[in-house]
């Protein structure tokens, strides 16, 4: 039997379909070292590895006036050297010219004819060094389990994962489980319309909080892509967290929002306390913190981000979240929901931030050691940059995809994350001295200078 999308991923799919250039592609970034494997030797093994897992050789099928989800079929025409390429960086290959092949293979639709997958092999980087790029549509998996695909197709993922491969782990729980089997008509479509007015209500709490004044960094996306990477220690973040009872998502957040802030400052706009609404996605919610990019200490503001976070996530927890809401109604309903986020003229939520757990030990793949792994978040519904940050070995990797016009150099937002991290760990190592300070949004903080 043909195993169905859910409402929520199929939704994503008309994420796409109302903007031509949305493309929602995920993916991870591994850097090796050298030297580069026999091409075909390397295409062999990784068909083997990806051989586990069925998803990747089955294609979407959609339905007529999406009136049903899409369901996942067997692609008969499937062809491995459609899914794994190679590309060459060019001289004199450092980390910047990888990051802009990334940018351009993150630019591209995925073909929804085909598996919803592919692989790029990039070769010369300086040093002998080769990276593989993994790119997916998130209706396969999430950015945690993108990562989990990548651990799969190495030779750890052979030798400890019981003969397994990039099985990427996904929930499958679509409206059609609450409808109880033989129930009638009448029954189904009196369900159908107490779940749409839920998530007419769900939908409305959460566009009330996008439409706010315009700022230099959201707007409609175009077709181009920018990606860049940022590399800090994951032992003095850690100290960071001691140091200030903060959480590495609190630092992590707190670095955006001070790259941020530089940006505006930078741009001749002063930072105010709602320039910055961040989409941060939970388990089973999403919040939309504001980032206080008005503040200046780095403290102070660390504070700011961590209690944020908290009353986001407990009111999410509340249930005012649409991804909470998303994953139970039928398909027409979510397709036009997705329509309307889409269209809506939203311009208070600028970025997306994702933090996903890296691979729990070093990787190799055919004998070549995995340096450094950075995850790759999409950019959508005028979220005209994305953040991912995961843990490998003993760094945290900061992964940033933009819109081309968003930021004109993306690479100063990742070089900002770093300095603030640096700031950071200078203060945490300071003699403290306590003293509470007031959040301009009435939250008690105790701040350590």
């Amino acid at each position: 039997m043909a195993e169905h999308l859910t409402p929520l991923d199929t939704s994503l799919l008309h994420v796409e379909d109302a903007d031509r250039h949305t493309h929602l592609g995920i993916g991870a970034l591994a850097v090796l070292d050298g030297p580069i494997p026999d091409h075909q030797a390397l295409v062999s093994v990784l068909g083997e590895r990806i051989a586990a897992c069925p998803r990747f050789s089955q294609r979407l099928r959609r339905r007529v006036l999406d009136l049903r989800t899409a369901e996942w079929v067997a692609d008969h025409n499937f062809k491995l050297a459609n899914h794994v390429c190679r590309i060459a960086v060019p001289g004199p290959g450092t980390d910047a010219e990888l990051f802009s092949v990334v940018a351009e293979v993150m630019s591209w639709r995925l073909d929804r004819d085909r598996p919803l997958w592919e692989i790029w092999v990039i070769d010369g980087l300086s040093g002998g060094r080769w990276a593989l790029l993994v790119k997916v549509h998130p209706c396969i998996a999430d950015a945690v389990a993108t990562v989990h695909i990548l651990a799969g197709l190495s030779d750890e993922g052979i030798t400890h994962g019981g003969g397994g491969g990039p099985e990427p782990s996904r929930e499958h729980t679509g409206w059609r489980g609450a409808l109880r089997a033989g129930a009638s008509v009448a029954v189904d479509a009196m369900i159908g319309a107490m779940q749409a007015e839920q998530t007419l209500r769900g939908v409305a709490r959460f566009a009330t909080g996008l439409v706010r004044p315009i700022t230099p960094l959201n707007g409609p996306l175009t077709s181009r892509r920018r990606y860049t990477g940022a590399r800090v220690s994951a032992g003095e973040v850690e100290q960071i967290c001691r140091a200030f009872q903060v959480t590495v998502d609190d630092v992590a957040l707190a670095a955006i929002t001070e790259s941020y802030r530089n940006i505006l400052l930078r741009r001749g706009e002063w930072p105010r306390a709602d320039s910055l609404r961040t989409m941060v996605p939970i388990p089973q919610a999403v919040l939309l913190p504001r980032l206080p990019v008005d503040e200046d200490h780095p403290v102070v503001r660390l504070r700011m981000v961590h209690a944020r976070l908290a009353e986001a996530t407990m009111a999410a927890k509340r249930g005012n979240a649409w991804m909470a809401v998303a994953r139970a109604i039928p398909a027409p309903v979510t397709a036009w929901a997705a329509n309307v986020l889409s269209r809506l003229p939203q311009r208070s939520v600028v970025a997306l931030a994702a933090t996903a757990a890296g691979p729990d030990r070093p990787l190799q793949i055919m004998g070549r050691h995995v340096s450094a792994v950075y995850p790759i978040p999409p950019v959508a519904l005028q979220l005209r940059t994305g953040a991912a940050i995961l843990r490998y070995g003993d760094s945290l990797f900061f992964g940033i995809l933009a819109d081309y016009g968003a930021v004109a150099h993306a690479d100063e937002l990742a070089r900002g994350i770093e300095a603030a991290v640096h700031r950071l760990l200078a203060r945490s190592r300071r003699p403290r001295q306590a003293g509470p300070v007031r959040d301009r949004h009435g939250l008690s903080l105790v701040v350590n200078n």
